[in-house]
């Protein structure tokens, strides 16, 4: 099993939600959060612009079994990318075992 972890623009997150649903992906939790990058937003404010290093983003996590691993960062980069700075990143680490606590069930199945 993978973690996936994904910070993405919150403008996508309609588009990412979309493409994860239409590939099986029915299951993960997010968060609005705020980071520092290389992408400076800029804010427009009674015609006047100004610029600011606090940039909006959203959070993904997302566990999936190892066969579901490839198609949900696809679907992230495809749904995901804007092609400008500031897109995001994708972070993926190994998950040991999963719990359903509802049951007690362990493994993958307890994805589905």
């Amino acid at each position: 099993m993978k973690k996936i972890e994904a910070i993405i623009r919150k403008s996508k997150f309609s588009a990412v939600k979309k493409a994860l649903h239409e590939i099986g992906v029915n299951f993960f939790s997010y968060w609005d959060v705020t980071g520092l990058g290389n992408e400076k937003e800029g804010h427009v404010y009674r015609g006047i612009s100004y610029s600011t290093s606090d940039i909006q983003r959203r959070y993904l996590s997302i566990v999936v079994n190892d066969d579901f691993e490839e198609k949900t960062i696809k679907a992230i980069l495809e749904a995901g990318a804007t092609g400008e700075i500031g897109d995001g990143k994708i972070f993926v680490s190994h998950i040991e075992e999963v719990y359903r606590i509802r049951t007690g069930e362990k493994g993958g199945q307890t994805l589905k």
